[in-house]
């Protein structure tokens, strides 16, 4: 079936890109990207006319730049970092010119937010920091140049705020008791009233999106006395509520405005595949203009403030994406680069949207994507079935999407159907979808993905008894999940940085999350409560550890500030005095997942060589791919081949 077919290396798709992110300064005459210096991704800046003279400006020599922004003086780059994966980031400024990096916060323990840039202060942002209290992030305006701080507003109970384009802040966001968000606007010295209140059932498919140009209205997601979401336009001062795009089947995604004039000109959609909804006639004539001179689905990544040259992107499910400079008065594209060069002739395969119905009639809109030349009929059914991995997202509060995704081409290049499943509680799809999986962690959440299985077993897609369960954060906890309670589903699980212990979870959450517990408590469940601590140790892959008799690969950051260490080492623990084999690996330098490229080539060659064992794919010796890395394997390197015992 895979005979002849290319084996696409692993540093291909997992290693640093080219050059990726690339933005225009907002005057348009400079260009900046992210591409590798000596195997680390920094910023880039040349001539917006001559890209290819881009030099490097920053000097991250760790682990690399992964976004950054212009600043408003055109002679800036701004972005974040934080140190060994603990997401305390720093605020750091380079000056383009003089190519100097200068550290805007050097506050140790802390975490600091960029809040709001706005083109009408250029020296100026406004910026987050937690140094008074961990749990809340006072509001400081920081002065580029100086780094000096003005404080703006210090207090002990909000999780976030709205600031328009002159930085008053206009509102603020709190939980109350019930879960529900209360919106609260200023109402002189420390005095704040109610201005809005989105209940608890609405706070995952409801908030602002920011005003328009004057401050006098208000855009926002609102699914409130609706199931999906609709962007709307709220006049502040008549109180008038104006539906600007709505669709039954799924939330309103992303929101593109103009820079300085503000008003809405394009909606994107995206239910299986994304769709776009044009508000503004001239930007659908550029995108129409656009659409019929390359393959792909079209994205501005960038663009001036004078929003007459744009960057765009050419983005699908079985390419790398190519970039253009667009100007839009003679529209006028032209090629720049593309992300990743030595992925382009390689045996992509396509991503198919599949609804798949859950056994309480939910629609559970899923993604396949097959190994190369195994469906004959070009459809998405393979001639015969295959070994699967079924790949779950992390969140829970998120959703898997339409695209280039590296870990699925990885998956079906190797010999293996990859399906994902927006299992319910995954965002995008109403409020109904994300409601419905409140308290059900390990319950109907897991039953979803269970369907998901069965549908491919009785579509013939997946053999019955060669399905591996993959996936990192929520999915590495739905992986200890299947192998626990569903312990005779799948033939093998990978989890990396999934929570083992539900309890210890939420009581171990950073403090800066602790100001939106009532969030958590009440849609995992209340570990405050005799009856909410029944229900977590019951949906505790820990607690169900002698369930467990299939293979298991556990990845984790030493420094994760989200799943501590502690809930990956307590489940081997368990495993080990019961003697239960399990292959766990270690990052000393990372956090919530894998920064460094080369953290994340040593962990795939691993997964690579476990799934191979277990499910009999193709595999790409580990090679050079643990070079650089950090990896610790603290045990069962025996129990996959070619693994080196210890850290190599």
């Amino acid at each position: 079936m895979q005979e002849g077919v290319e084996l696409i290396p692993r540093r291909v798709l997992f290693g640093n890109p080219d050059r990726t992110s690339p933005s225009l300064s907002p005057d348009g005459r400079r260009f900046a990207y992210l591409a590798p210096v000596e195997g680390v991704l920094n910023v880039w800046v040349g001539p917006a006319d001559r890209p290819d003279a881009a030099e490097p400006v920053t000097e991250d020599r760790d682990r690399g730049i992964r976004t950054y922004s212009w600043a408003y003086t055109n002679e800036q780059i701004i972005y974040l970092q934080d140190r060994r994966g603990d997401e305390n980031w720093r605020v750091y400024l380079t000056d383009v010119q003089s190519r100097s990096t200068r550290d805007l916060t050097p506050l140790e323990g802390v975490q600091a937010r960029v809040m709001h840039v706005s083109h009408k202060f250029p020296t100026t942002i406004l910026i987050g920091l937690n140094d008074r209290d961990p749990r809340y992030h006072d509001v400081y305006r920081l002065e580029l140049d100086s780094g000096g701080r003005t404080l703006l507003l210090q207090h002990d109970r909000f999780t976030g705020f709205s600031s328009d384009d002159d930085y008053n802040i206009r509102f603020a966001h709190e939980y109350d008791e019930e879960g529900s968000i209360r919106i609260l606007e200023p109402a002189g010295e420390d005095e704040w009233e109610l201005f809005m209140t989105i209940p608890r059932e609405d706070t995952l498919t409801t908030g602002p999106l920011g005003f328009d140009k004057d401050g006098s209205k208000l855009f926002l997601r609102d699914s409130r006395g609706r199931d999906t979401s609709a962007l709307k336009v709220l006049d502040l001062e008549s109180g008038a509520e104006e539906v600007l795009v709505e669709d039954d089947r799924g939330d309103v995604g992303g929101v593109m405005r103009h820079p300085t004039e503000r008003h809405v000109e394009m909606v994107t959609l995206d239910y299986t595949r994304p769709e776009r909804r044009f508000l503004d006639d001239e930007v659908r004539a550029d995108f129409e203009h656009l659409e019929g001179l390359e393959d792909g689905e079209v994205a501005v990544v960038g663009r001036t403030l004078a929003n007459d040259r744009w960057l765009v992107g050419y983005w699908s499910d079985a390419a790398p994406t190519r970039y253009f400079g667009y100007d839009r008065e003679p529209k006028k594209a032209e090629f720049m680069f593309v992300s990743r060069e030595d992925l382009v002739g390689k045996p992509l395969v396509p991503m198919h949207p599949v609804v798949i119905k859950a056994r309480d009639g939910h629609e559970l809109v899923s993604y396949l994507s097959l190994p190369p030349g195994s469906a004959s009929s070009g459809g998405q059914v393979p001639d015969e079935p295959l070994p699967m991995v079924l790949y779950v997202h992390g969140g829970p509060w998120g959703r898997d999407s339409w695209g280039f995704s590296p870990i699925h081409q990885w998956l079906a290049n190797r010999g293996y159907a990859v399906l994902s499943v927006n299992f319910r509680g995954s965002t995008g799809f109403g409020k109904e979808f994300v409601n419905a999986g409140d308290l059900e962690w390990a319950g109907r959440m897991h039953d979803d993905l269970i369907d998901g299985v069965n549908w491919a077993v009785e579509q013939r897609v997946a053999a019955a008894k060669h399905v591996a369960i993959m996936g990192g954060s929520y999915g590495g906890y739905a992986t200890l999940v299947g192998l626990t309670f569903t312990p005779d589903v799948f033939a093998c699980g990978v989890d990396l940085v999934g929570p083992s212990n539900l309890i210890t979870l939420l009581q171990s959450m950073p403090e800066y999350w602790k100001p939106a517990l009532e969030m958590f408590c009440r849609r995992v469940g209340d570990y405050r409560t005799e009856q909410g601590r029944k229900l977590l140790e019951e949906r505790s892959p820990l607690g169900r550890v002698e369930n467990i008799r299939r293979p298991l690969l556990i990845g984790q950051g030493a420094n994760d500030p989200r799943v501590k260490r502690a809930e990956s080492d307590q489940i081997v623990d368990a495993m080990q005095q019961k003697g239960i084999p399990v292959t766990y690996v270690l990052y000393p330098d990372e956090g919530h997942g894998m920064a460094r490229p080369e953290n994340r080539l040593s962990f795939f060659a691993v997964a690579e060589s476990f799934l191979a064992t277990h499910l009999g794919g193709r595999f790409e010796p580990v090679g050079e791919d643990f070079e650089g890395s950090s990896i610790e394997v603290l045990c069962g390197a025996d129990q996959i081949p070619g693994l080196p015992d210890g850290r190599p």
